[in-house]
């Protein structure tokens, strides 16, 4: 595992959401430092957002290794950077620590710096901050126990208590630029390509 410095995860967000200013270069490994059912397909529920289309536009608590934070990230707070939004299932579940596990193993290889990567789950903040101790993560999770996140992203499956596994790569001007969703936690593939995506997404 790479060595990672322990920040103030959710302070380095609320700063960048008021300045827009450039990520620092301790938040450069992924320091974040957020039911109605549906599914790409699925008839009257929300579609997954298409490349090109704005992305939806959410404000949610998160928690870190720290504890649950005052402070809620907002896409539109982080507009001028890379965003990573990655949904999925369930803390502690096998295919969620495979994924968090690649993201915080191999944040500065696959992300870089000036890129905020958003994981969220449905699970409630205690579960989140207790996983991210256990997991030692250097990034904060997003909290959406509603489900109402999920759903703007076409994530949430009908009859679900749980999001899929599904990754969007929003652009310096808010526009999804990438979407998977099927991602695949135990197929490099998927790394791969979501590592192109970002970097083409940088360069925008």
């Amino acid at each position: 595992m790479s060595r990672v410095i322990c920040v103030s995860t959710a302070a380095l967000l609320v700063s960048m959401a008021a300045t827009a200013a450039p990520l620092s270069a301790q938040y450069r490994y992924g320091g974040l430092p957020a039911p109605a059912a549906g599914t790409p397909g699925t008839p009257g529920a929300p579609a997954a957002p298409m490349v090109g289309e704005m992305a939806p536009d959410f404000s949610a608590p998160i928690a870190d290794a720290t504890g649950a934070k005052s402070a809620r990230v907002s896409l539109a707070g982080l507009r001028g950077h890379v965003v990573v939004v990655a949904f999925y299932p369930k803390d502690r579940t096998s295919g969620c620590t495979a994924e968090l596990s690649k993201f915080r193993d191999e944040f500065s290889a696959m992300f870089g710096e000036d890129v905020a990567v958003l994981p969220i789950s449905l699970d409630d903040l205690d579960s989140h901050v207790s996983w991210a101790q256990e997991m030692h993560l250097p990034f904060a999770l997003v909290s959406d126990t509603t489900g109402k996140i999920a759903t703007a992203y076409g994530s949430l499956p009908p009859g679900k208590s749980y999001a899929s596994r599904t990754v969007f790569v929003v652009g310096k001007d808010g526009k999804v630029s990438y979407r998977e969703l099927r991602f695949n936690p135990v197929d490099q593939h998927a790394y791969d390509a979501l590592k192109e995506a970002i970097e083409k997404a940088k360069r925008a």
